[in-house]
């Protein structure tokens, strides 16, 4: 091991791990693909029938499986094999993927094969994540965990980049959306060949026996929850990021087209405005993740408290904007407080939590981030369908805002947090 080798390890311990760092690099290349479709899959849904409600109808679809499956996904995934569990989760995204892009590239795709499909990845999603969370601290140790965390989510934000870029490139090069879906299939097998050949021993907490109960083993997970101020705290503001900052996210086709709209648009000019947007967001992204890494030590609750600010600001204030540039800076801004904040509280749930309790735990959390997001999604696309989408934006900024202050106010405890 040279010089630098052992002062990039020093720095950020989780590389330590052989079976991390190639864990990561699959799941870079498959984040990539993730967010290419993310970009690609609403911008053609938008370009065919050019409603905000559709927009919320396919948010509704894709979240959805949350609030039915992640709760009791924590419980069953202590009992599981970790690793075959992110292995089969991954091949079934992996065939939604290659499903969007048969019916793309026959030309055949309508709204309702977007949301049906939606659906069908939500619900591998909503059990595959919580999984691959859960075995983090296996792969990378708990010493290094808070490294891991950070890493991980750097190339998750490396993807957010890249992914809208492929996109956009995609489109432009074969002048179908069906080669972006189909890149995403092959990108999902990089994950899977990763974990075939880690050599971490993955532990199942818990053997499955007849006089398990599922019902009593997560009641037991919101009583935790409940005599822990502080990861109620962090649960109750994921609640407000699901319903409020996730929709208006997804109406980033919308702005880009009638919003941000030129006389001389044209659809490649669309397409590119709109892989713009979301690649802004992921710069700001890519850049907390690696302030993350660094400020790993740091009060959690300061760093908590900056990410949420530089969310929900920006997000008011895109509702003001008609220039593209503005709107780039602004999406900049949103995506560094999204990962900051979401950072943060990953970080304090999987280091506060004790082990027998952390797949249920971290359900919960995921359950309030993205569980509630179906709701949110159908309320900002019916509202930005029946006002319009600026005005959709300021106002649901402005509830987050007043929401994130109130749980602070009320649950004083956030404000002292073990880490």
């Amino acid at each position: 091991m040279n010089r630098f080798q052992s002062k990039l390890i020093e720095r950020f311990p989780a590389l330590a791990s052989r079976d991390f760092v190639i864990f990561v690099i699959g799941q870079l290349i498959s984040v990539i693909g993730t967010w290419a479709q993310a970009t690609a899959l609403p911008y053609l849904a938008y370009r065919i029938s050019g409603r905000p409600l559709d927009l919320g109808l396919i948010g509704f679809s894709n979240t959805l499986p949350t609030l039915l499956f992640a709760l009791p996904a924590g419980v069953l995934v202590e009992r599981w094999d970790k690793r075959k569990t992110v292995i089969l989760f991954q091949a079934i995204m992996s065939l939604q993927a290659f499903g969007l892009a048969f019916l793309a590239f026959t030309g055949k795709i309508e709204i309702w094969h977007i949301v049906a499909l939606a659906f069908f990845f939500g619900s591998a999603v909503s059990i595959e994540v919580t999984a691959r969370q859960s075995m983090l601290i296996e792969l990378a140790g708990r010493e290094a965990l808070p490294s891991a965390i950070a890493l991980q989510t750097t190339a998750f934000n490396a993807g957010r980049v890249l992914g809208p870029i492929t996109a956009a490139w995609l489109i432009s090069t074969t002048g179908s959306e069906g080669s972006v879906f189909l890149a995403n299939g092959v990108s999902f097998l990089f994950v899977i060949a990763g974990l075939i050949v880690a050599r971490t021993p993955f532990k199942v907490q818990k053997e499955v026996k007849e006089e398990s109960n599922l019902r009593g083993e997560f009641k037991e997970g919101i009583a935790y929850i409940r005599s822990s101020t502080v990861v109620m705290s962090v649960i109750l503001m994921a609640s407000l990021v699901g319903f409020f900052g996730i929709p208006l996210i997804q109406q980033i086709p919308a702005v880009a087209r009638d919003v941000l709209k030129t006389a001389l648009d044209t659809e490649v000019m669309i397409a590119t405005r709109t892989s713009n947007l979301y690649a802004a967001q992921g710069v700001g992204a890519l850049i907390a993740a690696f302030l993350a890494a660094y400020l790993a030590s740091t009060n959690k609750q300061k760093m908590l408290s900056f990410g949420q600010a530089s969310f929900v600001i920006p997000i008011i204030a895109l509702g003001f904007v008609r220039d593209i540039n503005l709107a780039l800076l602004l999406l900049v801004f949103i995506g560094w407080g999204t990962v900051t904040q979401l950072v943060t509280m990953n970080t304090i749930i999987q280091v506060d939590v004790p082990d027998s309790l952390r797949g249920r735990v971290f359900s919960v959390y995921f359950w309030a981030l993205q569980g509630v997001a179906p709701f949110g999604s159908i309320v900002i696309g019916w509202i930005a369908q029946t006002w319009n989408v600026p005005t959709t934006i300021i106002a649901g900024g402005t509830t987050c805002l007043l929401g994130i202050l109130a749980i602070r106010l009320t649950l004083r405890g956030v404000d002292k947090p073990s880490g």
